[in-house]
């Protein structure tokens, strides 16, 4: 099974009936395809839509039904549309019971930097800082390492996203509050040089 898979498969065993969650961009994408049978939430996107459904079939899509980062879906019976206004006050209010989030580091404090790399090109900062600080529990989705450099680390070299830590980091070889003992915390970050095969888990 691909990381990302893994990934997904295991946050998807943090949601619950009834929940109202929002999933970022990238990998966070994939959870809703491992959703427990029985199980009946509601998908919001930071650009308007409650009752986000599957993507559609080939040559279904519609112009306005579209996630965060504009690629299609469909809207399940019940949905509901609305501006970005009343979208950002759903999750600025506090209305949000979770949000999964990619991330390219996160620190020993809990923090997430996910919203730019210097001297890259920013298409723009999305709703990360305000999911990060109005949902009411943040998971962190994203792989061990990238390009060989750990992406759990001490202090975070990229800009955060903002100062409020994250409630739990998922990787391919971890599952681990993000604000961690001094003791856990030494231990990750050695597994994430080492990249040593699942080391501190309950996948």
């Amino acid at each position: 099974m691909e990381p990302q898979a893994i990934i997904a498969r295991r946050i998807a065993r943090e949601l619950a009936p009834g929940m109202l969650v929002n999933l970022g961009i990238g990998i966070p994408t994939l959870v809703a395809n491992y959703l427990p049978p029985g199980i009946n939430l509601f998908f919001q996107s930071e650009n308007g839509l409650v009752g986000t459904g599957a993507p559609p079939e080939e040559g279904m899509a519609h112009p306005m039904l579209t996630d965060a980062a504009g690629h299609p879906v469909t809207a399940l019976p019940g949905a509901s549309t609305f501006d970005s206004a009343m979208s950002f006050g759903l999750i600025r209010g506090g209305h949000l019971d979770l949000t999964v989030l990619g991330g390219l580091q996160v620190d020993q404090s809990g923090r997430l930097a996910n919203w730019m790399i210097p001297k890259k090109m920013v298409p723009g900062m999305g709703g990360a800082m305000d999911l990060v600080c109005g949902a009411k529990r943040v998971i962190v989705a994203m792989q061990h390492t990238a390009k060989g450099k750990p992406k759990i680390v001490k202090q975070c070299s990229l800009p955060v996203t903002a100062v409020r830590p994250v409630d739990l980091v998922v990787t391919e070889m971890a599952v681990a509050p993000a604000n961690l003992s001094r003791s856990a915390f030494d231990r990750s970050v050695i597994c994430a040089k080492s990249v040593t095969p699942r080391w501190w888990i309950h996948l």
